[in-house]
């Protein structure tokens, strides 16, 4: 099974990222997990909020940040790796002075039902 970035249509999320949904089970039919690319603008910070079910992994690719996870702040730059455990609350803020871009993947597959807003 494989995708093309130029053919997949980007949208903003609960949370305020656009997003593309790069393999997920609503379109492309693979079983129990869903891997997304988030791009943050500069000076942007998606809101804060939590999954009740889904595990998400965060991998930096490109930019700065500063990540919100429950009680911790810190920065993030690419190559950094996250893990976000279910019912976890979170965010992350564009720090730097170019676009900050993430790999997303969620386990179980992302849905806007399983995202809490929590601002």
């Amino acid at each position: 099974m494989k995708t093309e970035y130029q053919s997949i249509a980007a949208f903003i999320t609960k949370d305020g990222s656009l997003v593309r949904e790069l393999m997920h089970p609503a379109t492309h039919k693979n079983a129990k997990q869903s891997l997304a690319q988030a791009i943050i603008p500069m000076g942007v910070r998606t809101y804060l909020h939590r999954h009740v079910h889904s595990e998400e992994l965060y991998h930096v690719t490109a930019g700065q940040g500063r990540m919100t996870l429950a009680d911790e702040v810190f920065d993030v730059s690419a190559g950094d790796t996250l893990c976000i455990n279910p019912g976890v609350a979170h965010c992350i803020e564009n720090t730097g002075n170019a676009d900050l871009v993430i790999l997303c993947c969620c386990a179980p597959a992302y849905s806007h039902d399983d995202t809490e807003l929590l601002e």
